[in-house]
Protein backbone atom coordinates (compact mmCIF):
# COMPACT_ATOMS: atom_id res chain seq x y z
CA UNK A 1 0.00 0.00 0.00
CA UNK A 2 1.09 3.17 -0.95
CA UNK A 3 2.74 5.76 2.14
CA UNK A 4 3.55 8.85 -0.12
CA UNK A 5 1.71 11.52 -2.31
CA UNK A 6 4.13 10.50 -4.82
CA UNK A 7 3.29 6.56 -4.98
CA UNK A 8 -0.21 7.79 -5.38
CA UNK A 9 -2.88 7.58 -8.10
CA UNK A 10 -3.77 11.18 -9.64
CA UNK A 11 -7.46 10.21 -8.78
CA UNK A 12 -8.71 9.88 -4.99
CA UNK A 13 -11.90 9.88 -2.97
CA UNK A 14 -13.87 13.56 -2.95
CA UNK A 15 -13.18 13.77 0.50
CA UNK A 16 -11.30 13.38 3.40
CA UNK A 17 -10.53 13.73 7.23
CA UNK A 18 -7.81 14.37 8.77
CA UNK A 19 -7.09 14.44 12.68
CA UNK A 20 -4.70 16.17 14.98
CA UNK A 21 -3.89 16.48 19.05
CA UNK A 22 -1.45 18.85 20.53
CA UNK A 23 -0.76 19.58 23.85
CA UNK A 24 1.73 22.04 25.33
CA UNK A 25 2.38 22.66 29.08
CA UNK A 26 1.93 26.85 30.62
CA UNK A 27 5.48 28.11 31.89
CA UNK A 28 6.10 31.93 32.97
CA UNK A 29 7.53 34.98 31.18
CA UNK A 30 6.13 33.21 27.65
CA UNK A 31 3.19 35.30 25.63
CA UNK A 32 0.32 32.82 25.14
CA UNK A 33 -0.93 32.68 21.28
CA UNK A 34 -4.10 30.18 20.67
CA UNK A 35 -5.48 30.16 17.19
CA UNK A 36 -2.94 32.40 16.32
CA UNK A 37 -4.53 35.04 19.01
CA UNK A 38 -2.53 36.95 21.44
CA UNK A 39 -4.56 36.48 24.80
CA UNK A 40 -3.41 38.42 28.06
CA UNK A 41 -2.56 35.38 30.58
CA UNK A 42 0.14 35.06 33.29
CA UNK A 43 1.61 32.13 31.62
CA UNK A 44 2.20 30.43 27.98
CA UNK A 45 2.57 27.72 26.30
CA UNK A 46 5.66 25.87 26.07
CA UNK A 47 7.16 24.99 23.05
CA UNK A 48 10.13 25.07 20.25
CA UNK A 49 8.28 27.19 18.47
CA UNK A 50 4.84 29.93 19.73
CA UNK A 51 3.65 27.03 21.41
CA UNK A 52 0.70 27.47 19.54
CA UNK A 53 -1.38 24.45 20.45
CA UNK A 54 -4.05 25.09 18.26
CA UNK A 55 -2.69 25.82 15.22
CA UNK A 56 -0.28 22.94 15.49
CA UNK A 57 -3.19 20.48 15.97
CA UNK A 58 -4.77 21.57 13.02
CA UNK A 59 -0.91 21.67 10.96
CA UNK A 60 -1.54 18.15 12.24
CA UNK A 61 -5.00 17.36 10.88
CA UNK A 62 -4.56 18.95 7.37
CA UNK A 63 -1.06 17.08 6.93
CA UNK A 64 -2.81 13.84 7.95
CA UNK A 65 -5.53 14.54 5.59
CA UNK A 66 -3.00 13.81 2.57
CA UNK A 67 -1.29 11.56 4.67
CA UNK A 68 1.96 13.80 4.65
CA UNK A 69 4.66 13.85 7.38
CA UNK A 70 3.44 15.20 10.54
CA UNK A 71 4.52 18.39 11.72
CA UNK A 72 7.36 16.82 14.00
CA UNK A 73 8.98 15.62 11.17
CA UNK A 74 8.50 19.03 8.77
CA UNK A 75 9.68 21.31 11.86
CA UNK A 76 11.77 18.96 13.89
CA UNK A 77 11.88 20.47 17.53
CA UNK A 78 15.94 20.14 17.16
CA UNK A 79 16.31 22.88 14.26
CA UNK A 80 16.97 25.68 15.76
CA UNK A 81 15.13 27.32 12.30
CA UNK A 82 12.42 26.91 14.35
CA UNK A 83 12.59 28.32 17.81
CA UNK A 84 10.08 30.64 18.33
CA UNK A 85 8.60 30.39 15.05
CA UNK A 86 4.63 31.63 14.54
CA UNK A 87 3.08 28.62 14.01
CA UNK A 88 1.06 30.27 11.10
CA UNK A 89 4.33 29.47 9.16
CA UNK A 90 3.82 25.43 9.85
CA UNK A 91 -0.31 25.57 8.61
CA UNK A 92 0.72 27.12 5.48
CA UNK A 93 2.91 24.51 4.70
CA UNK A 94 0.17 22.32 5.85
CA UNK A 95 -2.12 24.09 3.14
CA UNK A 96 0.64 23.85 0.45
CA UNK A 97 0.39 19.93 1.07
CA UNK A 98 -3.36 19.98 0.78
CA UNK A 99 -3.67 21.92 -2.60
CA UNK A 100 -1.09 20.81 -4.22
CA UNK A 101 -2.60 17.06 -3.25
CA UNK A 102 -6.05 18.59 -4.68
CA UNK A 103 -7.81 19.54 -2.25
CA UNK A 104 -9.38 22.29 0.32
CA UNK A 105 -10.42 23.14 3.49
CA UNK A 106 -14.45 21.81 3.42
CA UNK A 107 -14.57 23.09 7.81
CA UNK A 108 -12.41 22.63 10.90
CA UNK A 109 -13.81 21.23 14.17
CA UNK A 110 -11.63 21.95 17.21
CA UNK A 111 -11.90 21.08 20.88
CA UNK A 112 -9.44 22.78 23.40
CA UNK A 113 -9.32 21.60 26.75
CA UNK A 114 -7.41 24.03 29.29
CA UNK A 115 -8.58 25.49 32.99
CA UNK A 116 -7.22 29.10 32.18
CA UNK A 117 -7.91 31.78 30.35
CA UNK A 118 -11.55 31.62 29.84
CA UNK A 119 -11.67 31.10 25.87
CA UNK A 120 -15.64 32.51 25.54
CA UNK A 121 -14.28 36.13 25.28
CA UNK A 122 -11.83 35.20 22.94
CA UNK A 123 -13.74 32.74 20.48
CA UNK A 124 -15.45 34.97 17.66
CA UNK A 125 -11.48 36.17 17.26
CA UNK A 126 -9.89 32.79 17.32
CA UNK A 127 -12.31 31.17 14.80
CA UNK A 128 -11.91 34.87 12.45
CA UNK A 129 -7.78 34.01 12.54
CA UNK A 130 -8.32 30.26 11.77
CA UNK A 131 -11.04 31.03 9.38
CA UNK A 132 -8.77 33.29 7.57
CA UNK A 133 -5.30 31.35 7.81
CA UNK A 134 -7.98 27.98 6.53
CA UNK A 135 -9.44 30.77 3.14
CA UNK A 136 -12.36 29.51 4.72
CA UNK A 137 -15.59 31.47 6.14
CA UNK A 138 -15.84 31.97 9.81
CA UNK A 139 -18.88 29.81 9.67
CA UNK A 140 -16.46 27.10 8.67
CA UNK A 141 -14.77 26.86 11.77
CA UNK A 142 -16.06 24.83 15.13
CA UNK A 143 -14.35 26.42 18.75
CA UNK A 144 -15.69 24.73 21.52
CA UNK A 145 -13.74 24.92 25.67
CA UNK A 146 -13.49 22.69 27.61
CA UNK A 147 -12.24 22.43 31.36
CA UNK A 148 -9.74 19.42 32.25
CA UNK A 149 -12.18 18.69 35.52
CA UNK A 150 -10.51 15.74 37.23
CA UNK A 151 -7.53 15.05 34.30
CA UNK A 152 -5.03 16.59 36.37
CA UNK A 153 -4.31 18.96 33.34
CA UNK A 154 -4.51 21.93 34.98
CA UNK A 155 -1.52 23.27 33.85
CA UNK A 156 -1.45 22.43 30.03
CA UNK A 157 -3.63 23.21 27.17
CA UNK A 158 -4.56 20.39 24.70
CA UNK A 159 -6.39 20.53 21.37
CA UNK A 160 -7.91 17.76 19.36
CA UNK A 161 -8.88 18.93 15.51
CA UNK A 162 -10.37 17.61 12.93
CA UNK A 163 -10.91 18.80 9.33
CA UNK A 164 -12.63 17.79 6.13
CA UNK A 165 -11.03 18.45 2.98
CA UNK A 166 -13.14 18.12 -0.46
CA UNK A 167 -11.29 17.58 -3.42
CA UNK A 168 -11.02 21.19 -5.74
CA UNK A 169 -11.68 21.38 -9.45
CA UNK A 170 -8.49 22.45 -11.43
CA UNK A 171 -8.85 23.50 -15.21
CA UNK A 172 -7.02 20.62 -16.17
CA UNK A 173 -9.75 17.81 -14.21
CA UNK A 174 -12.29 20.46 -15.75
CA UNK A 175 -11.32 19.89 -19.19
CA UNK A 176 -11.13 15.99 -18.37
CA UNK A 177 -15.06 15.67 -17.56
CA UNK A 178 -15.74 18.06 -20.61
CA UNK A 179 -13.92 15.89 -22.47
CA UNK A 180 -15.57 12.72 -20.96
CA UNK A 181 -19.09 14.65 -21.80
CA UNK A 182 -18.44 15.13 -25.63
Amino acid sequence: MPTTNDQRPTTGPSTRIGYGFDSHEFQPGIPLKIGGVALAHDKGLGGHSDGDVLLHAITDALLGAVAAPDIGALFPPSDPKWKGADSAVFLREALKRVRDAGYGVANMDASLILAAPKIGPHAAAIRTRVAQLLGVHADCVGLKAKTPEGLNLENAAVAHVVVLLEKVATSKNTRKKKAKRS
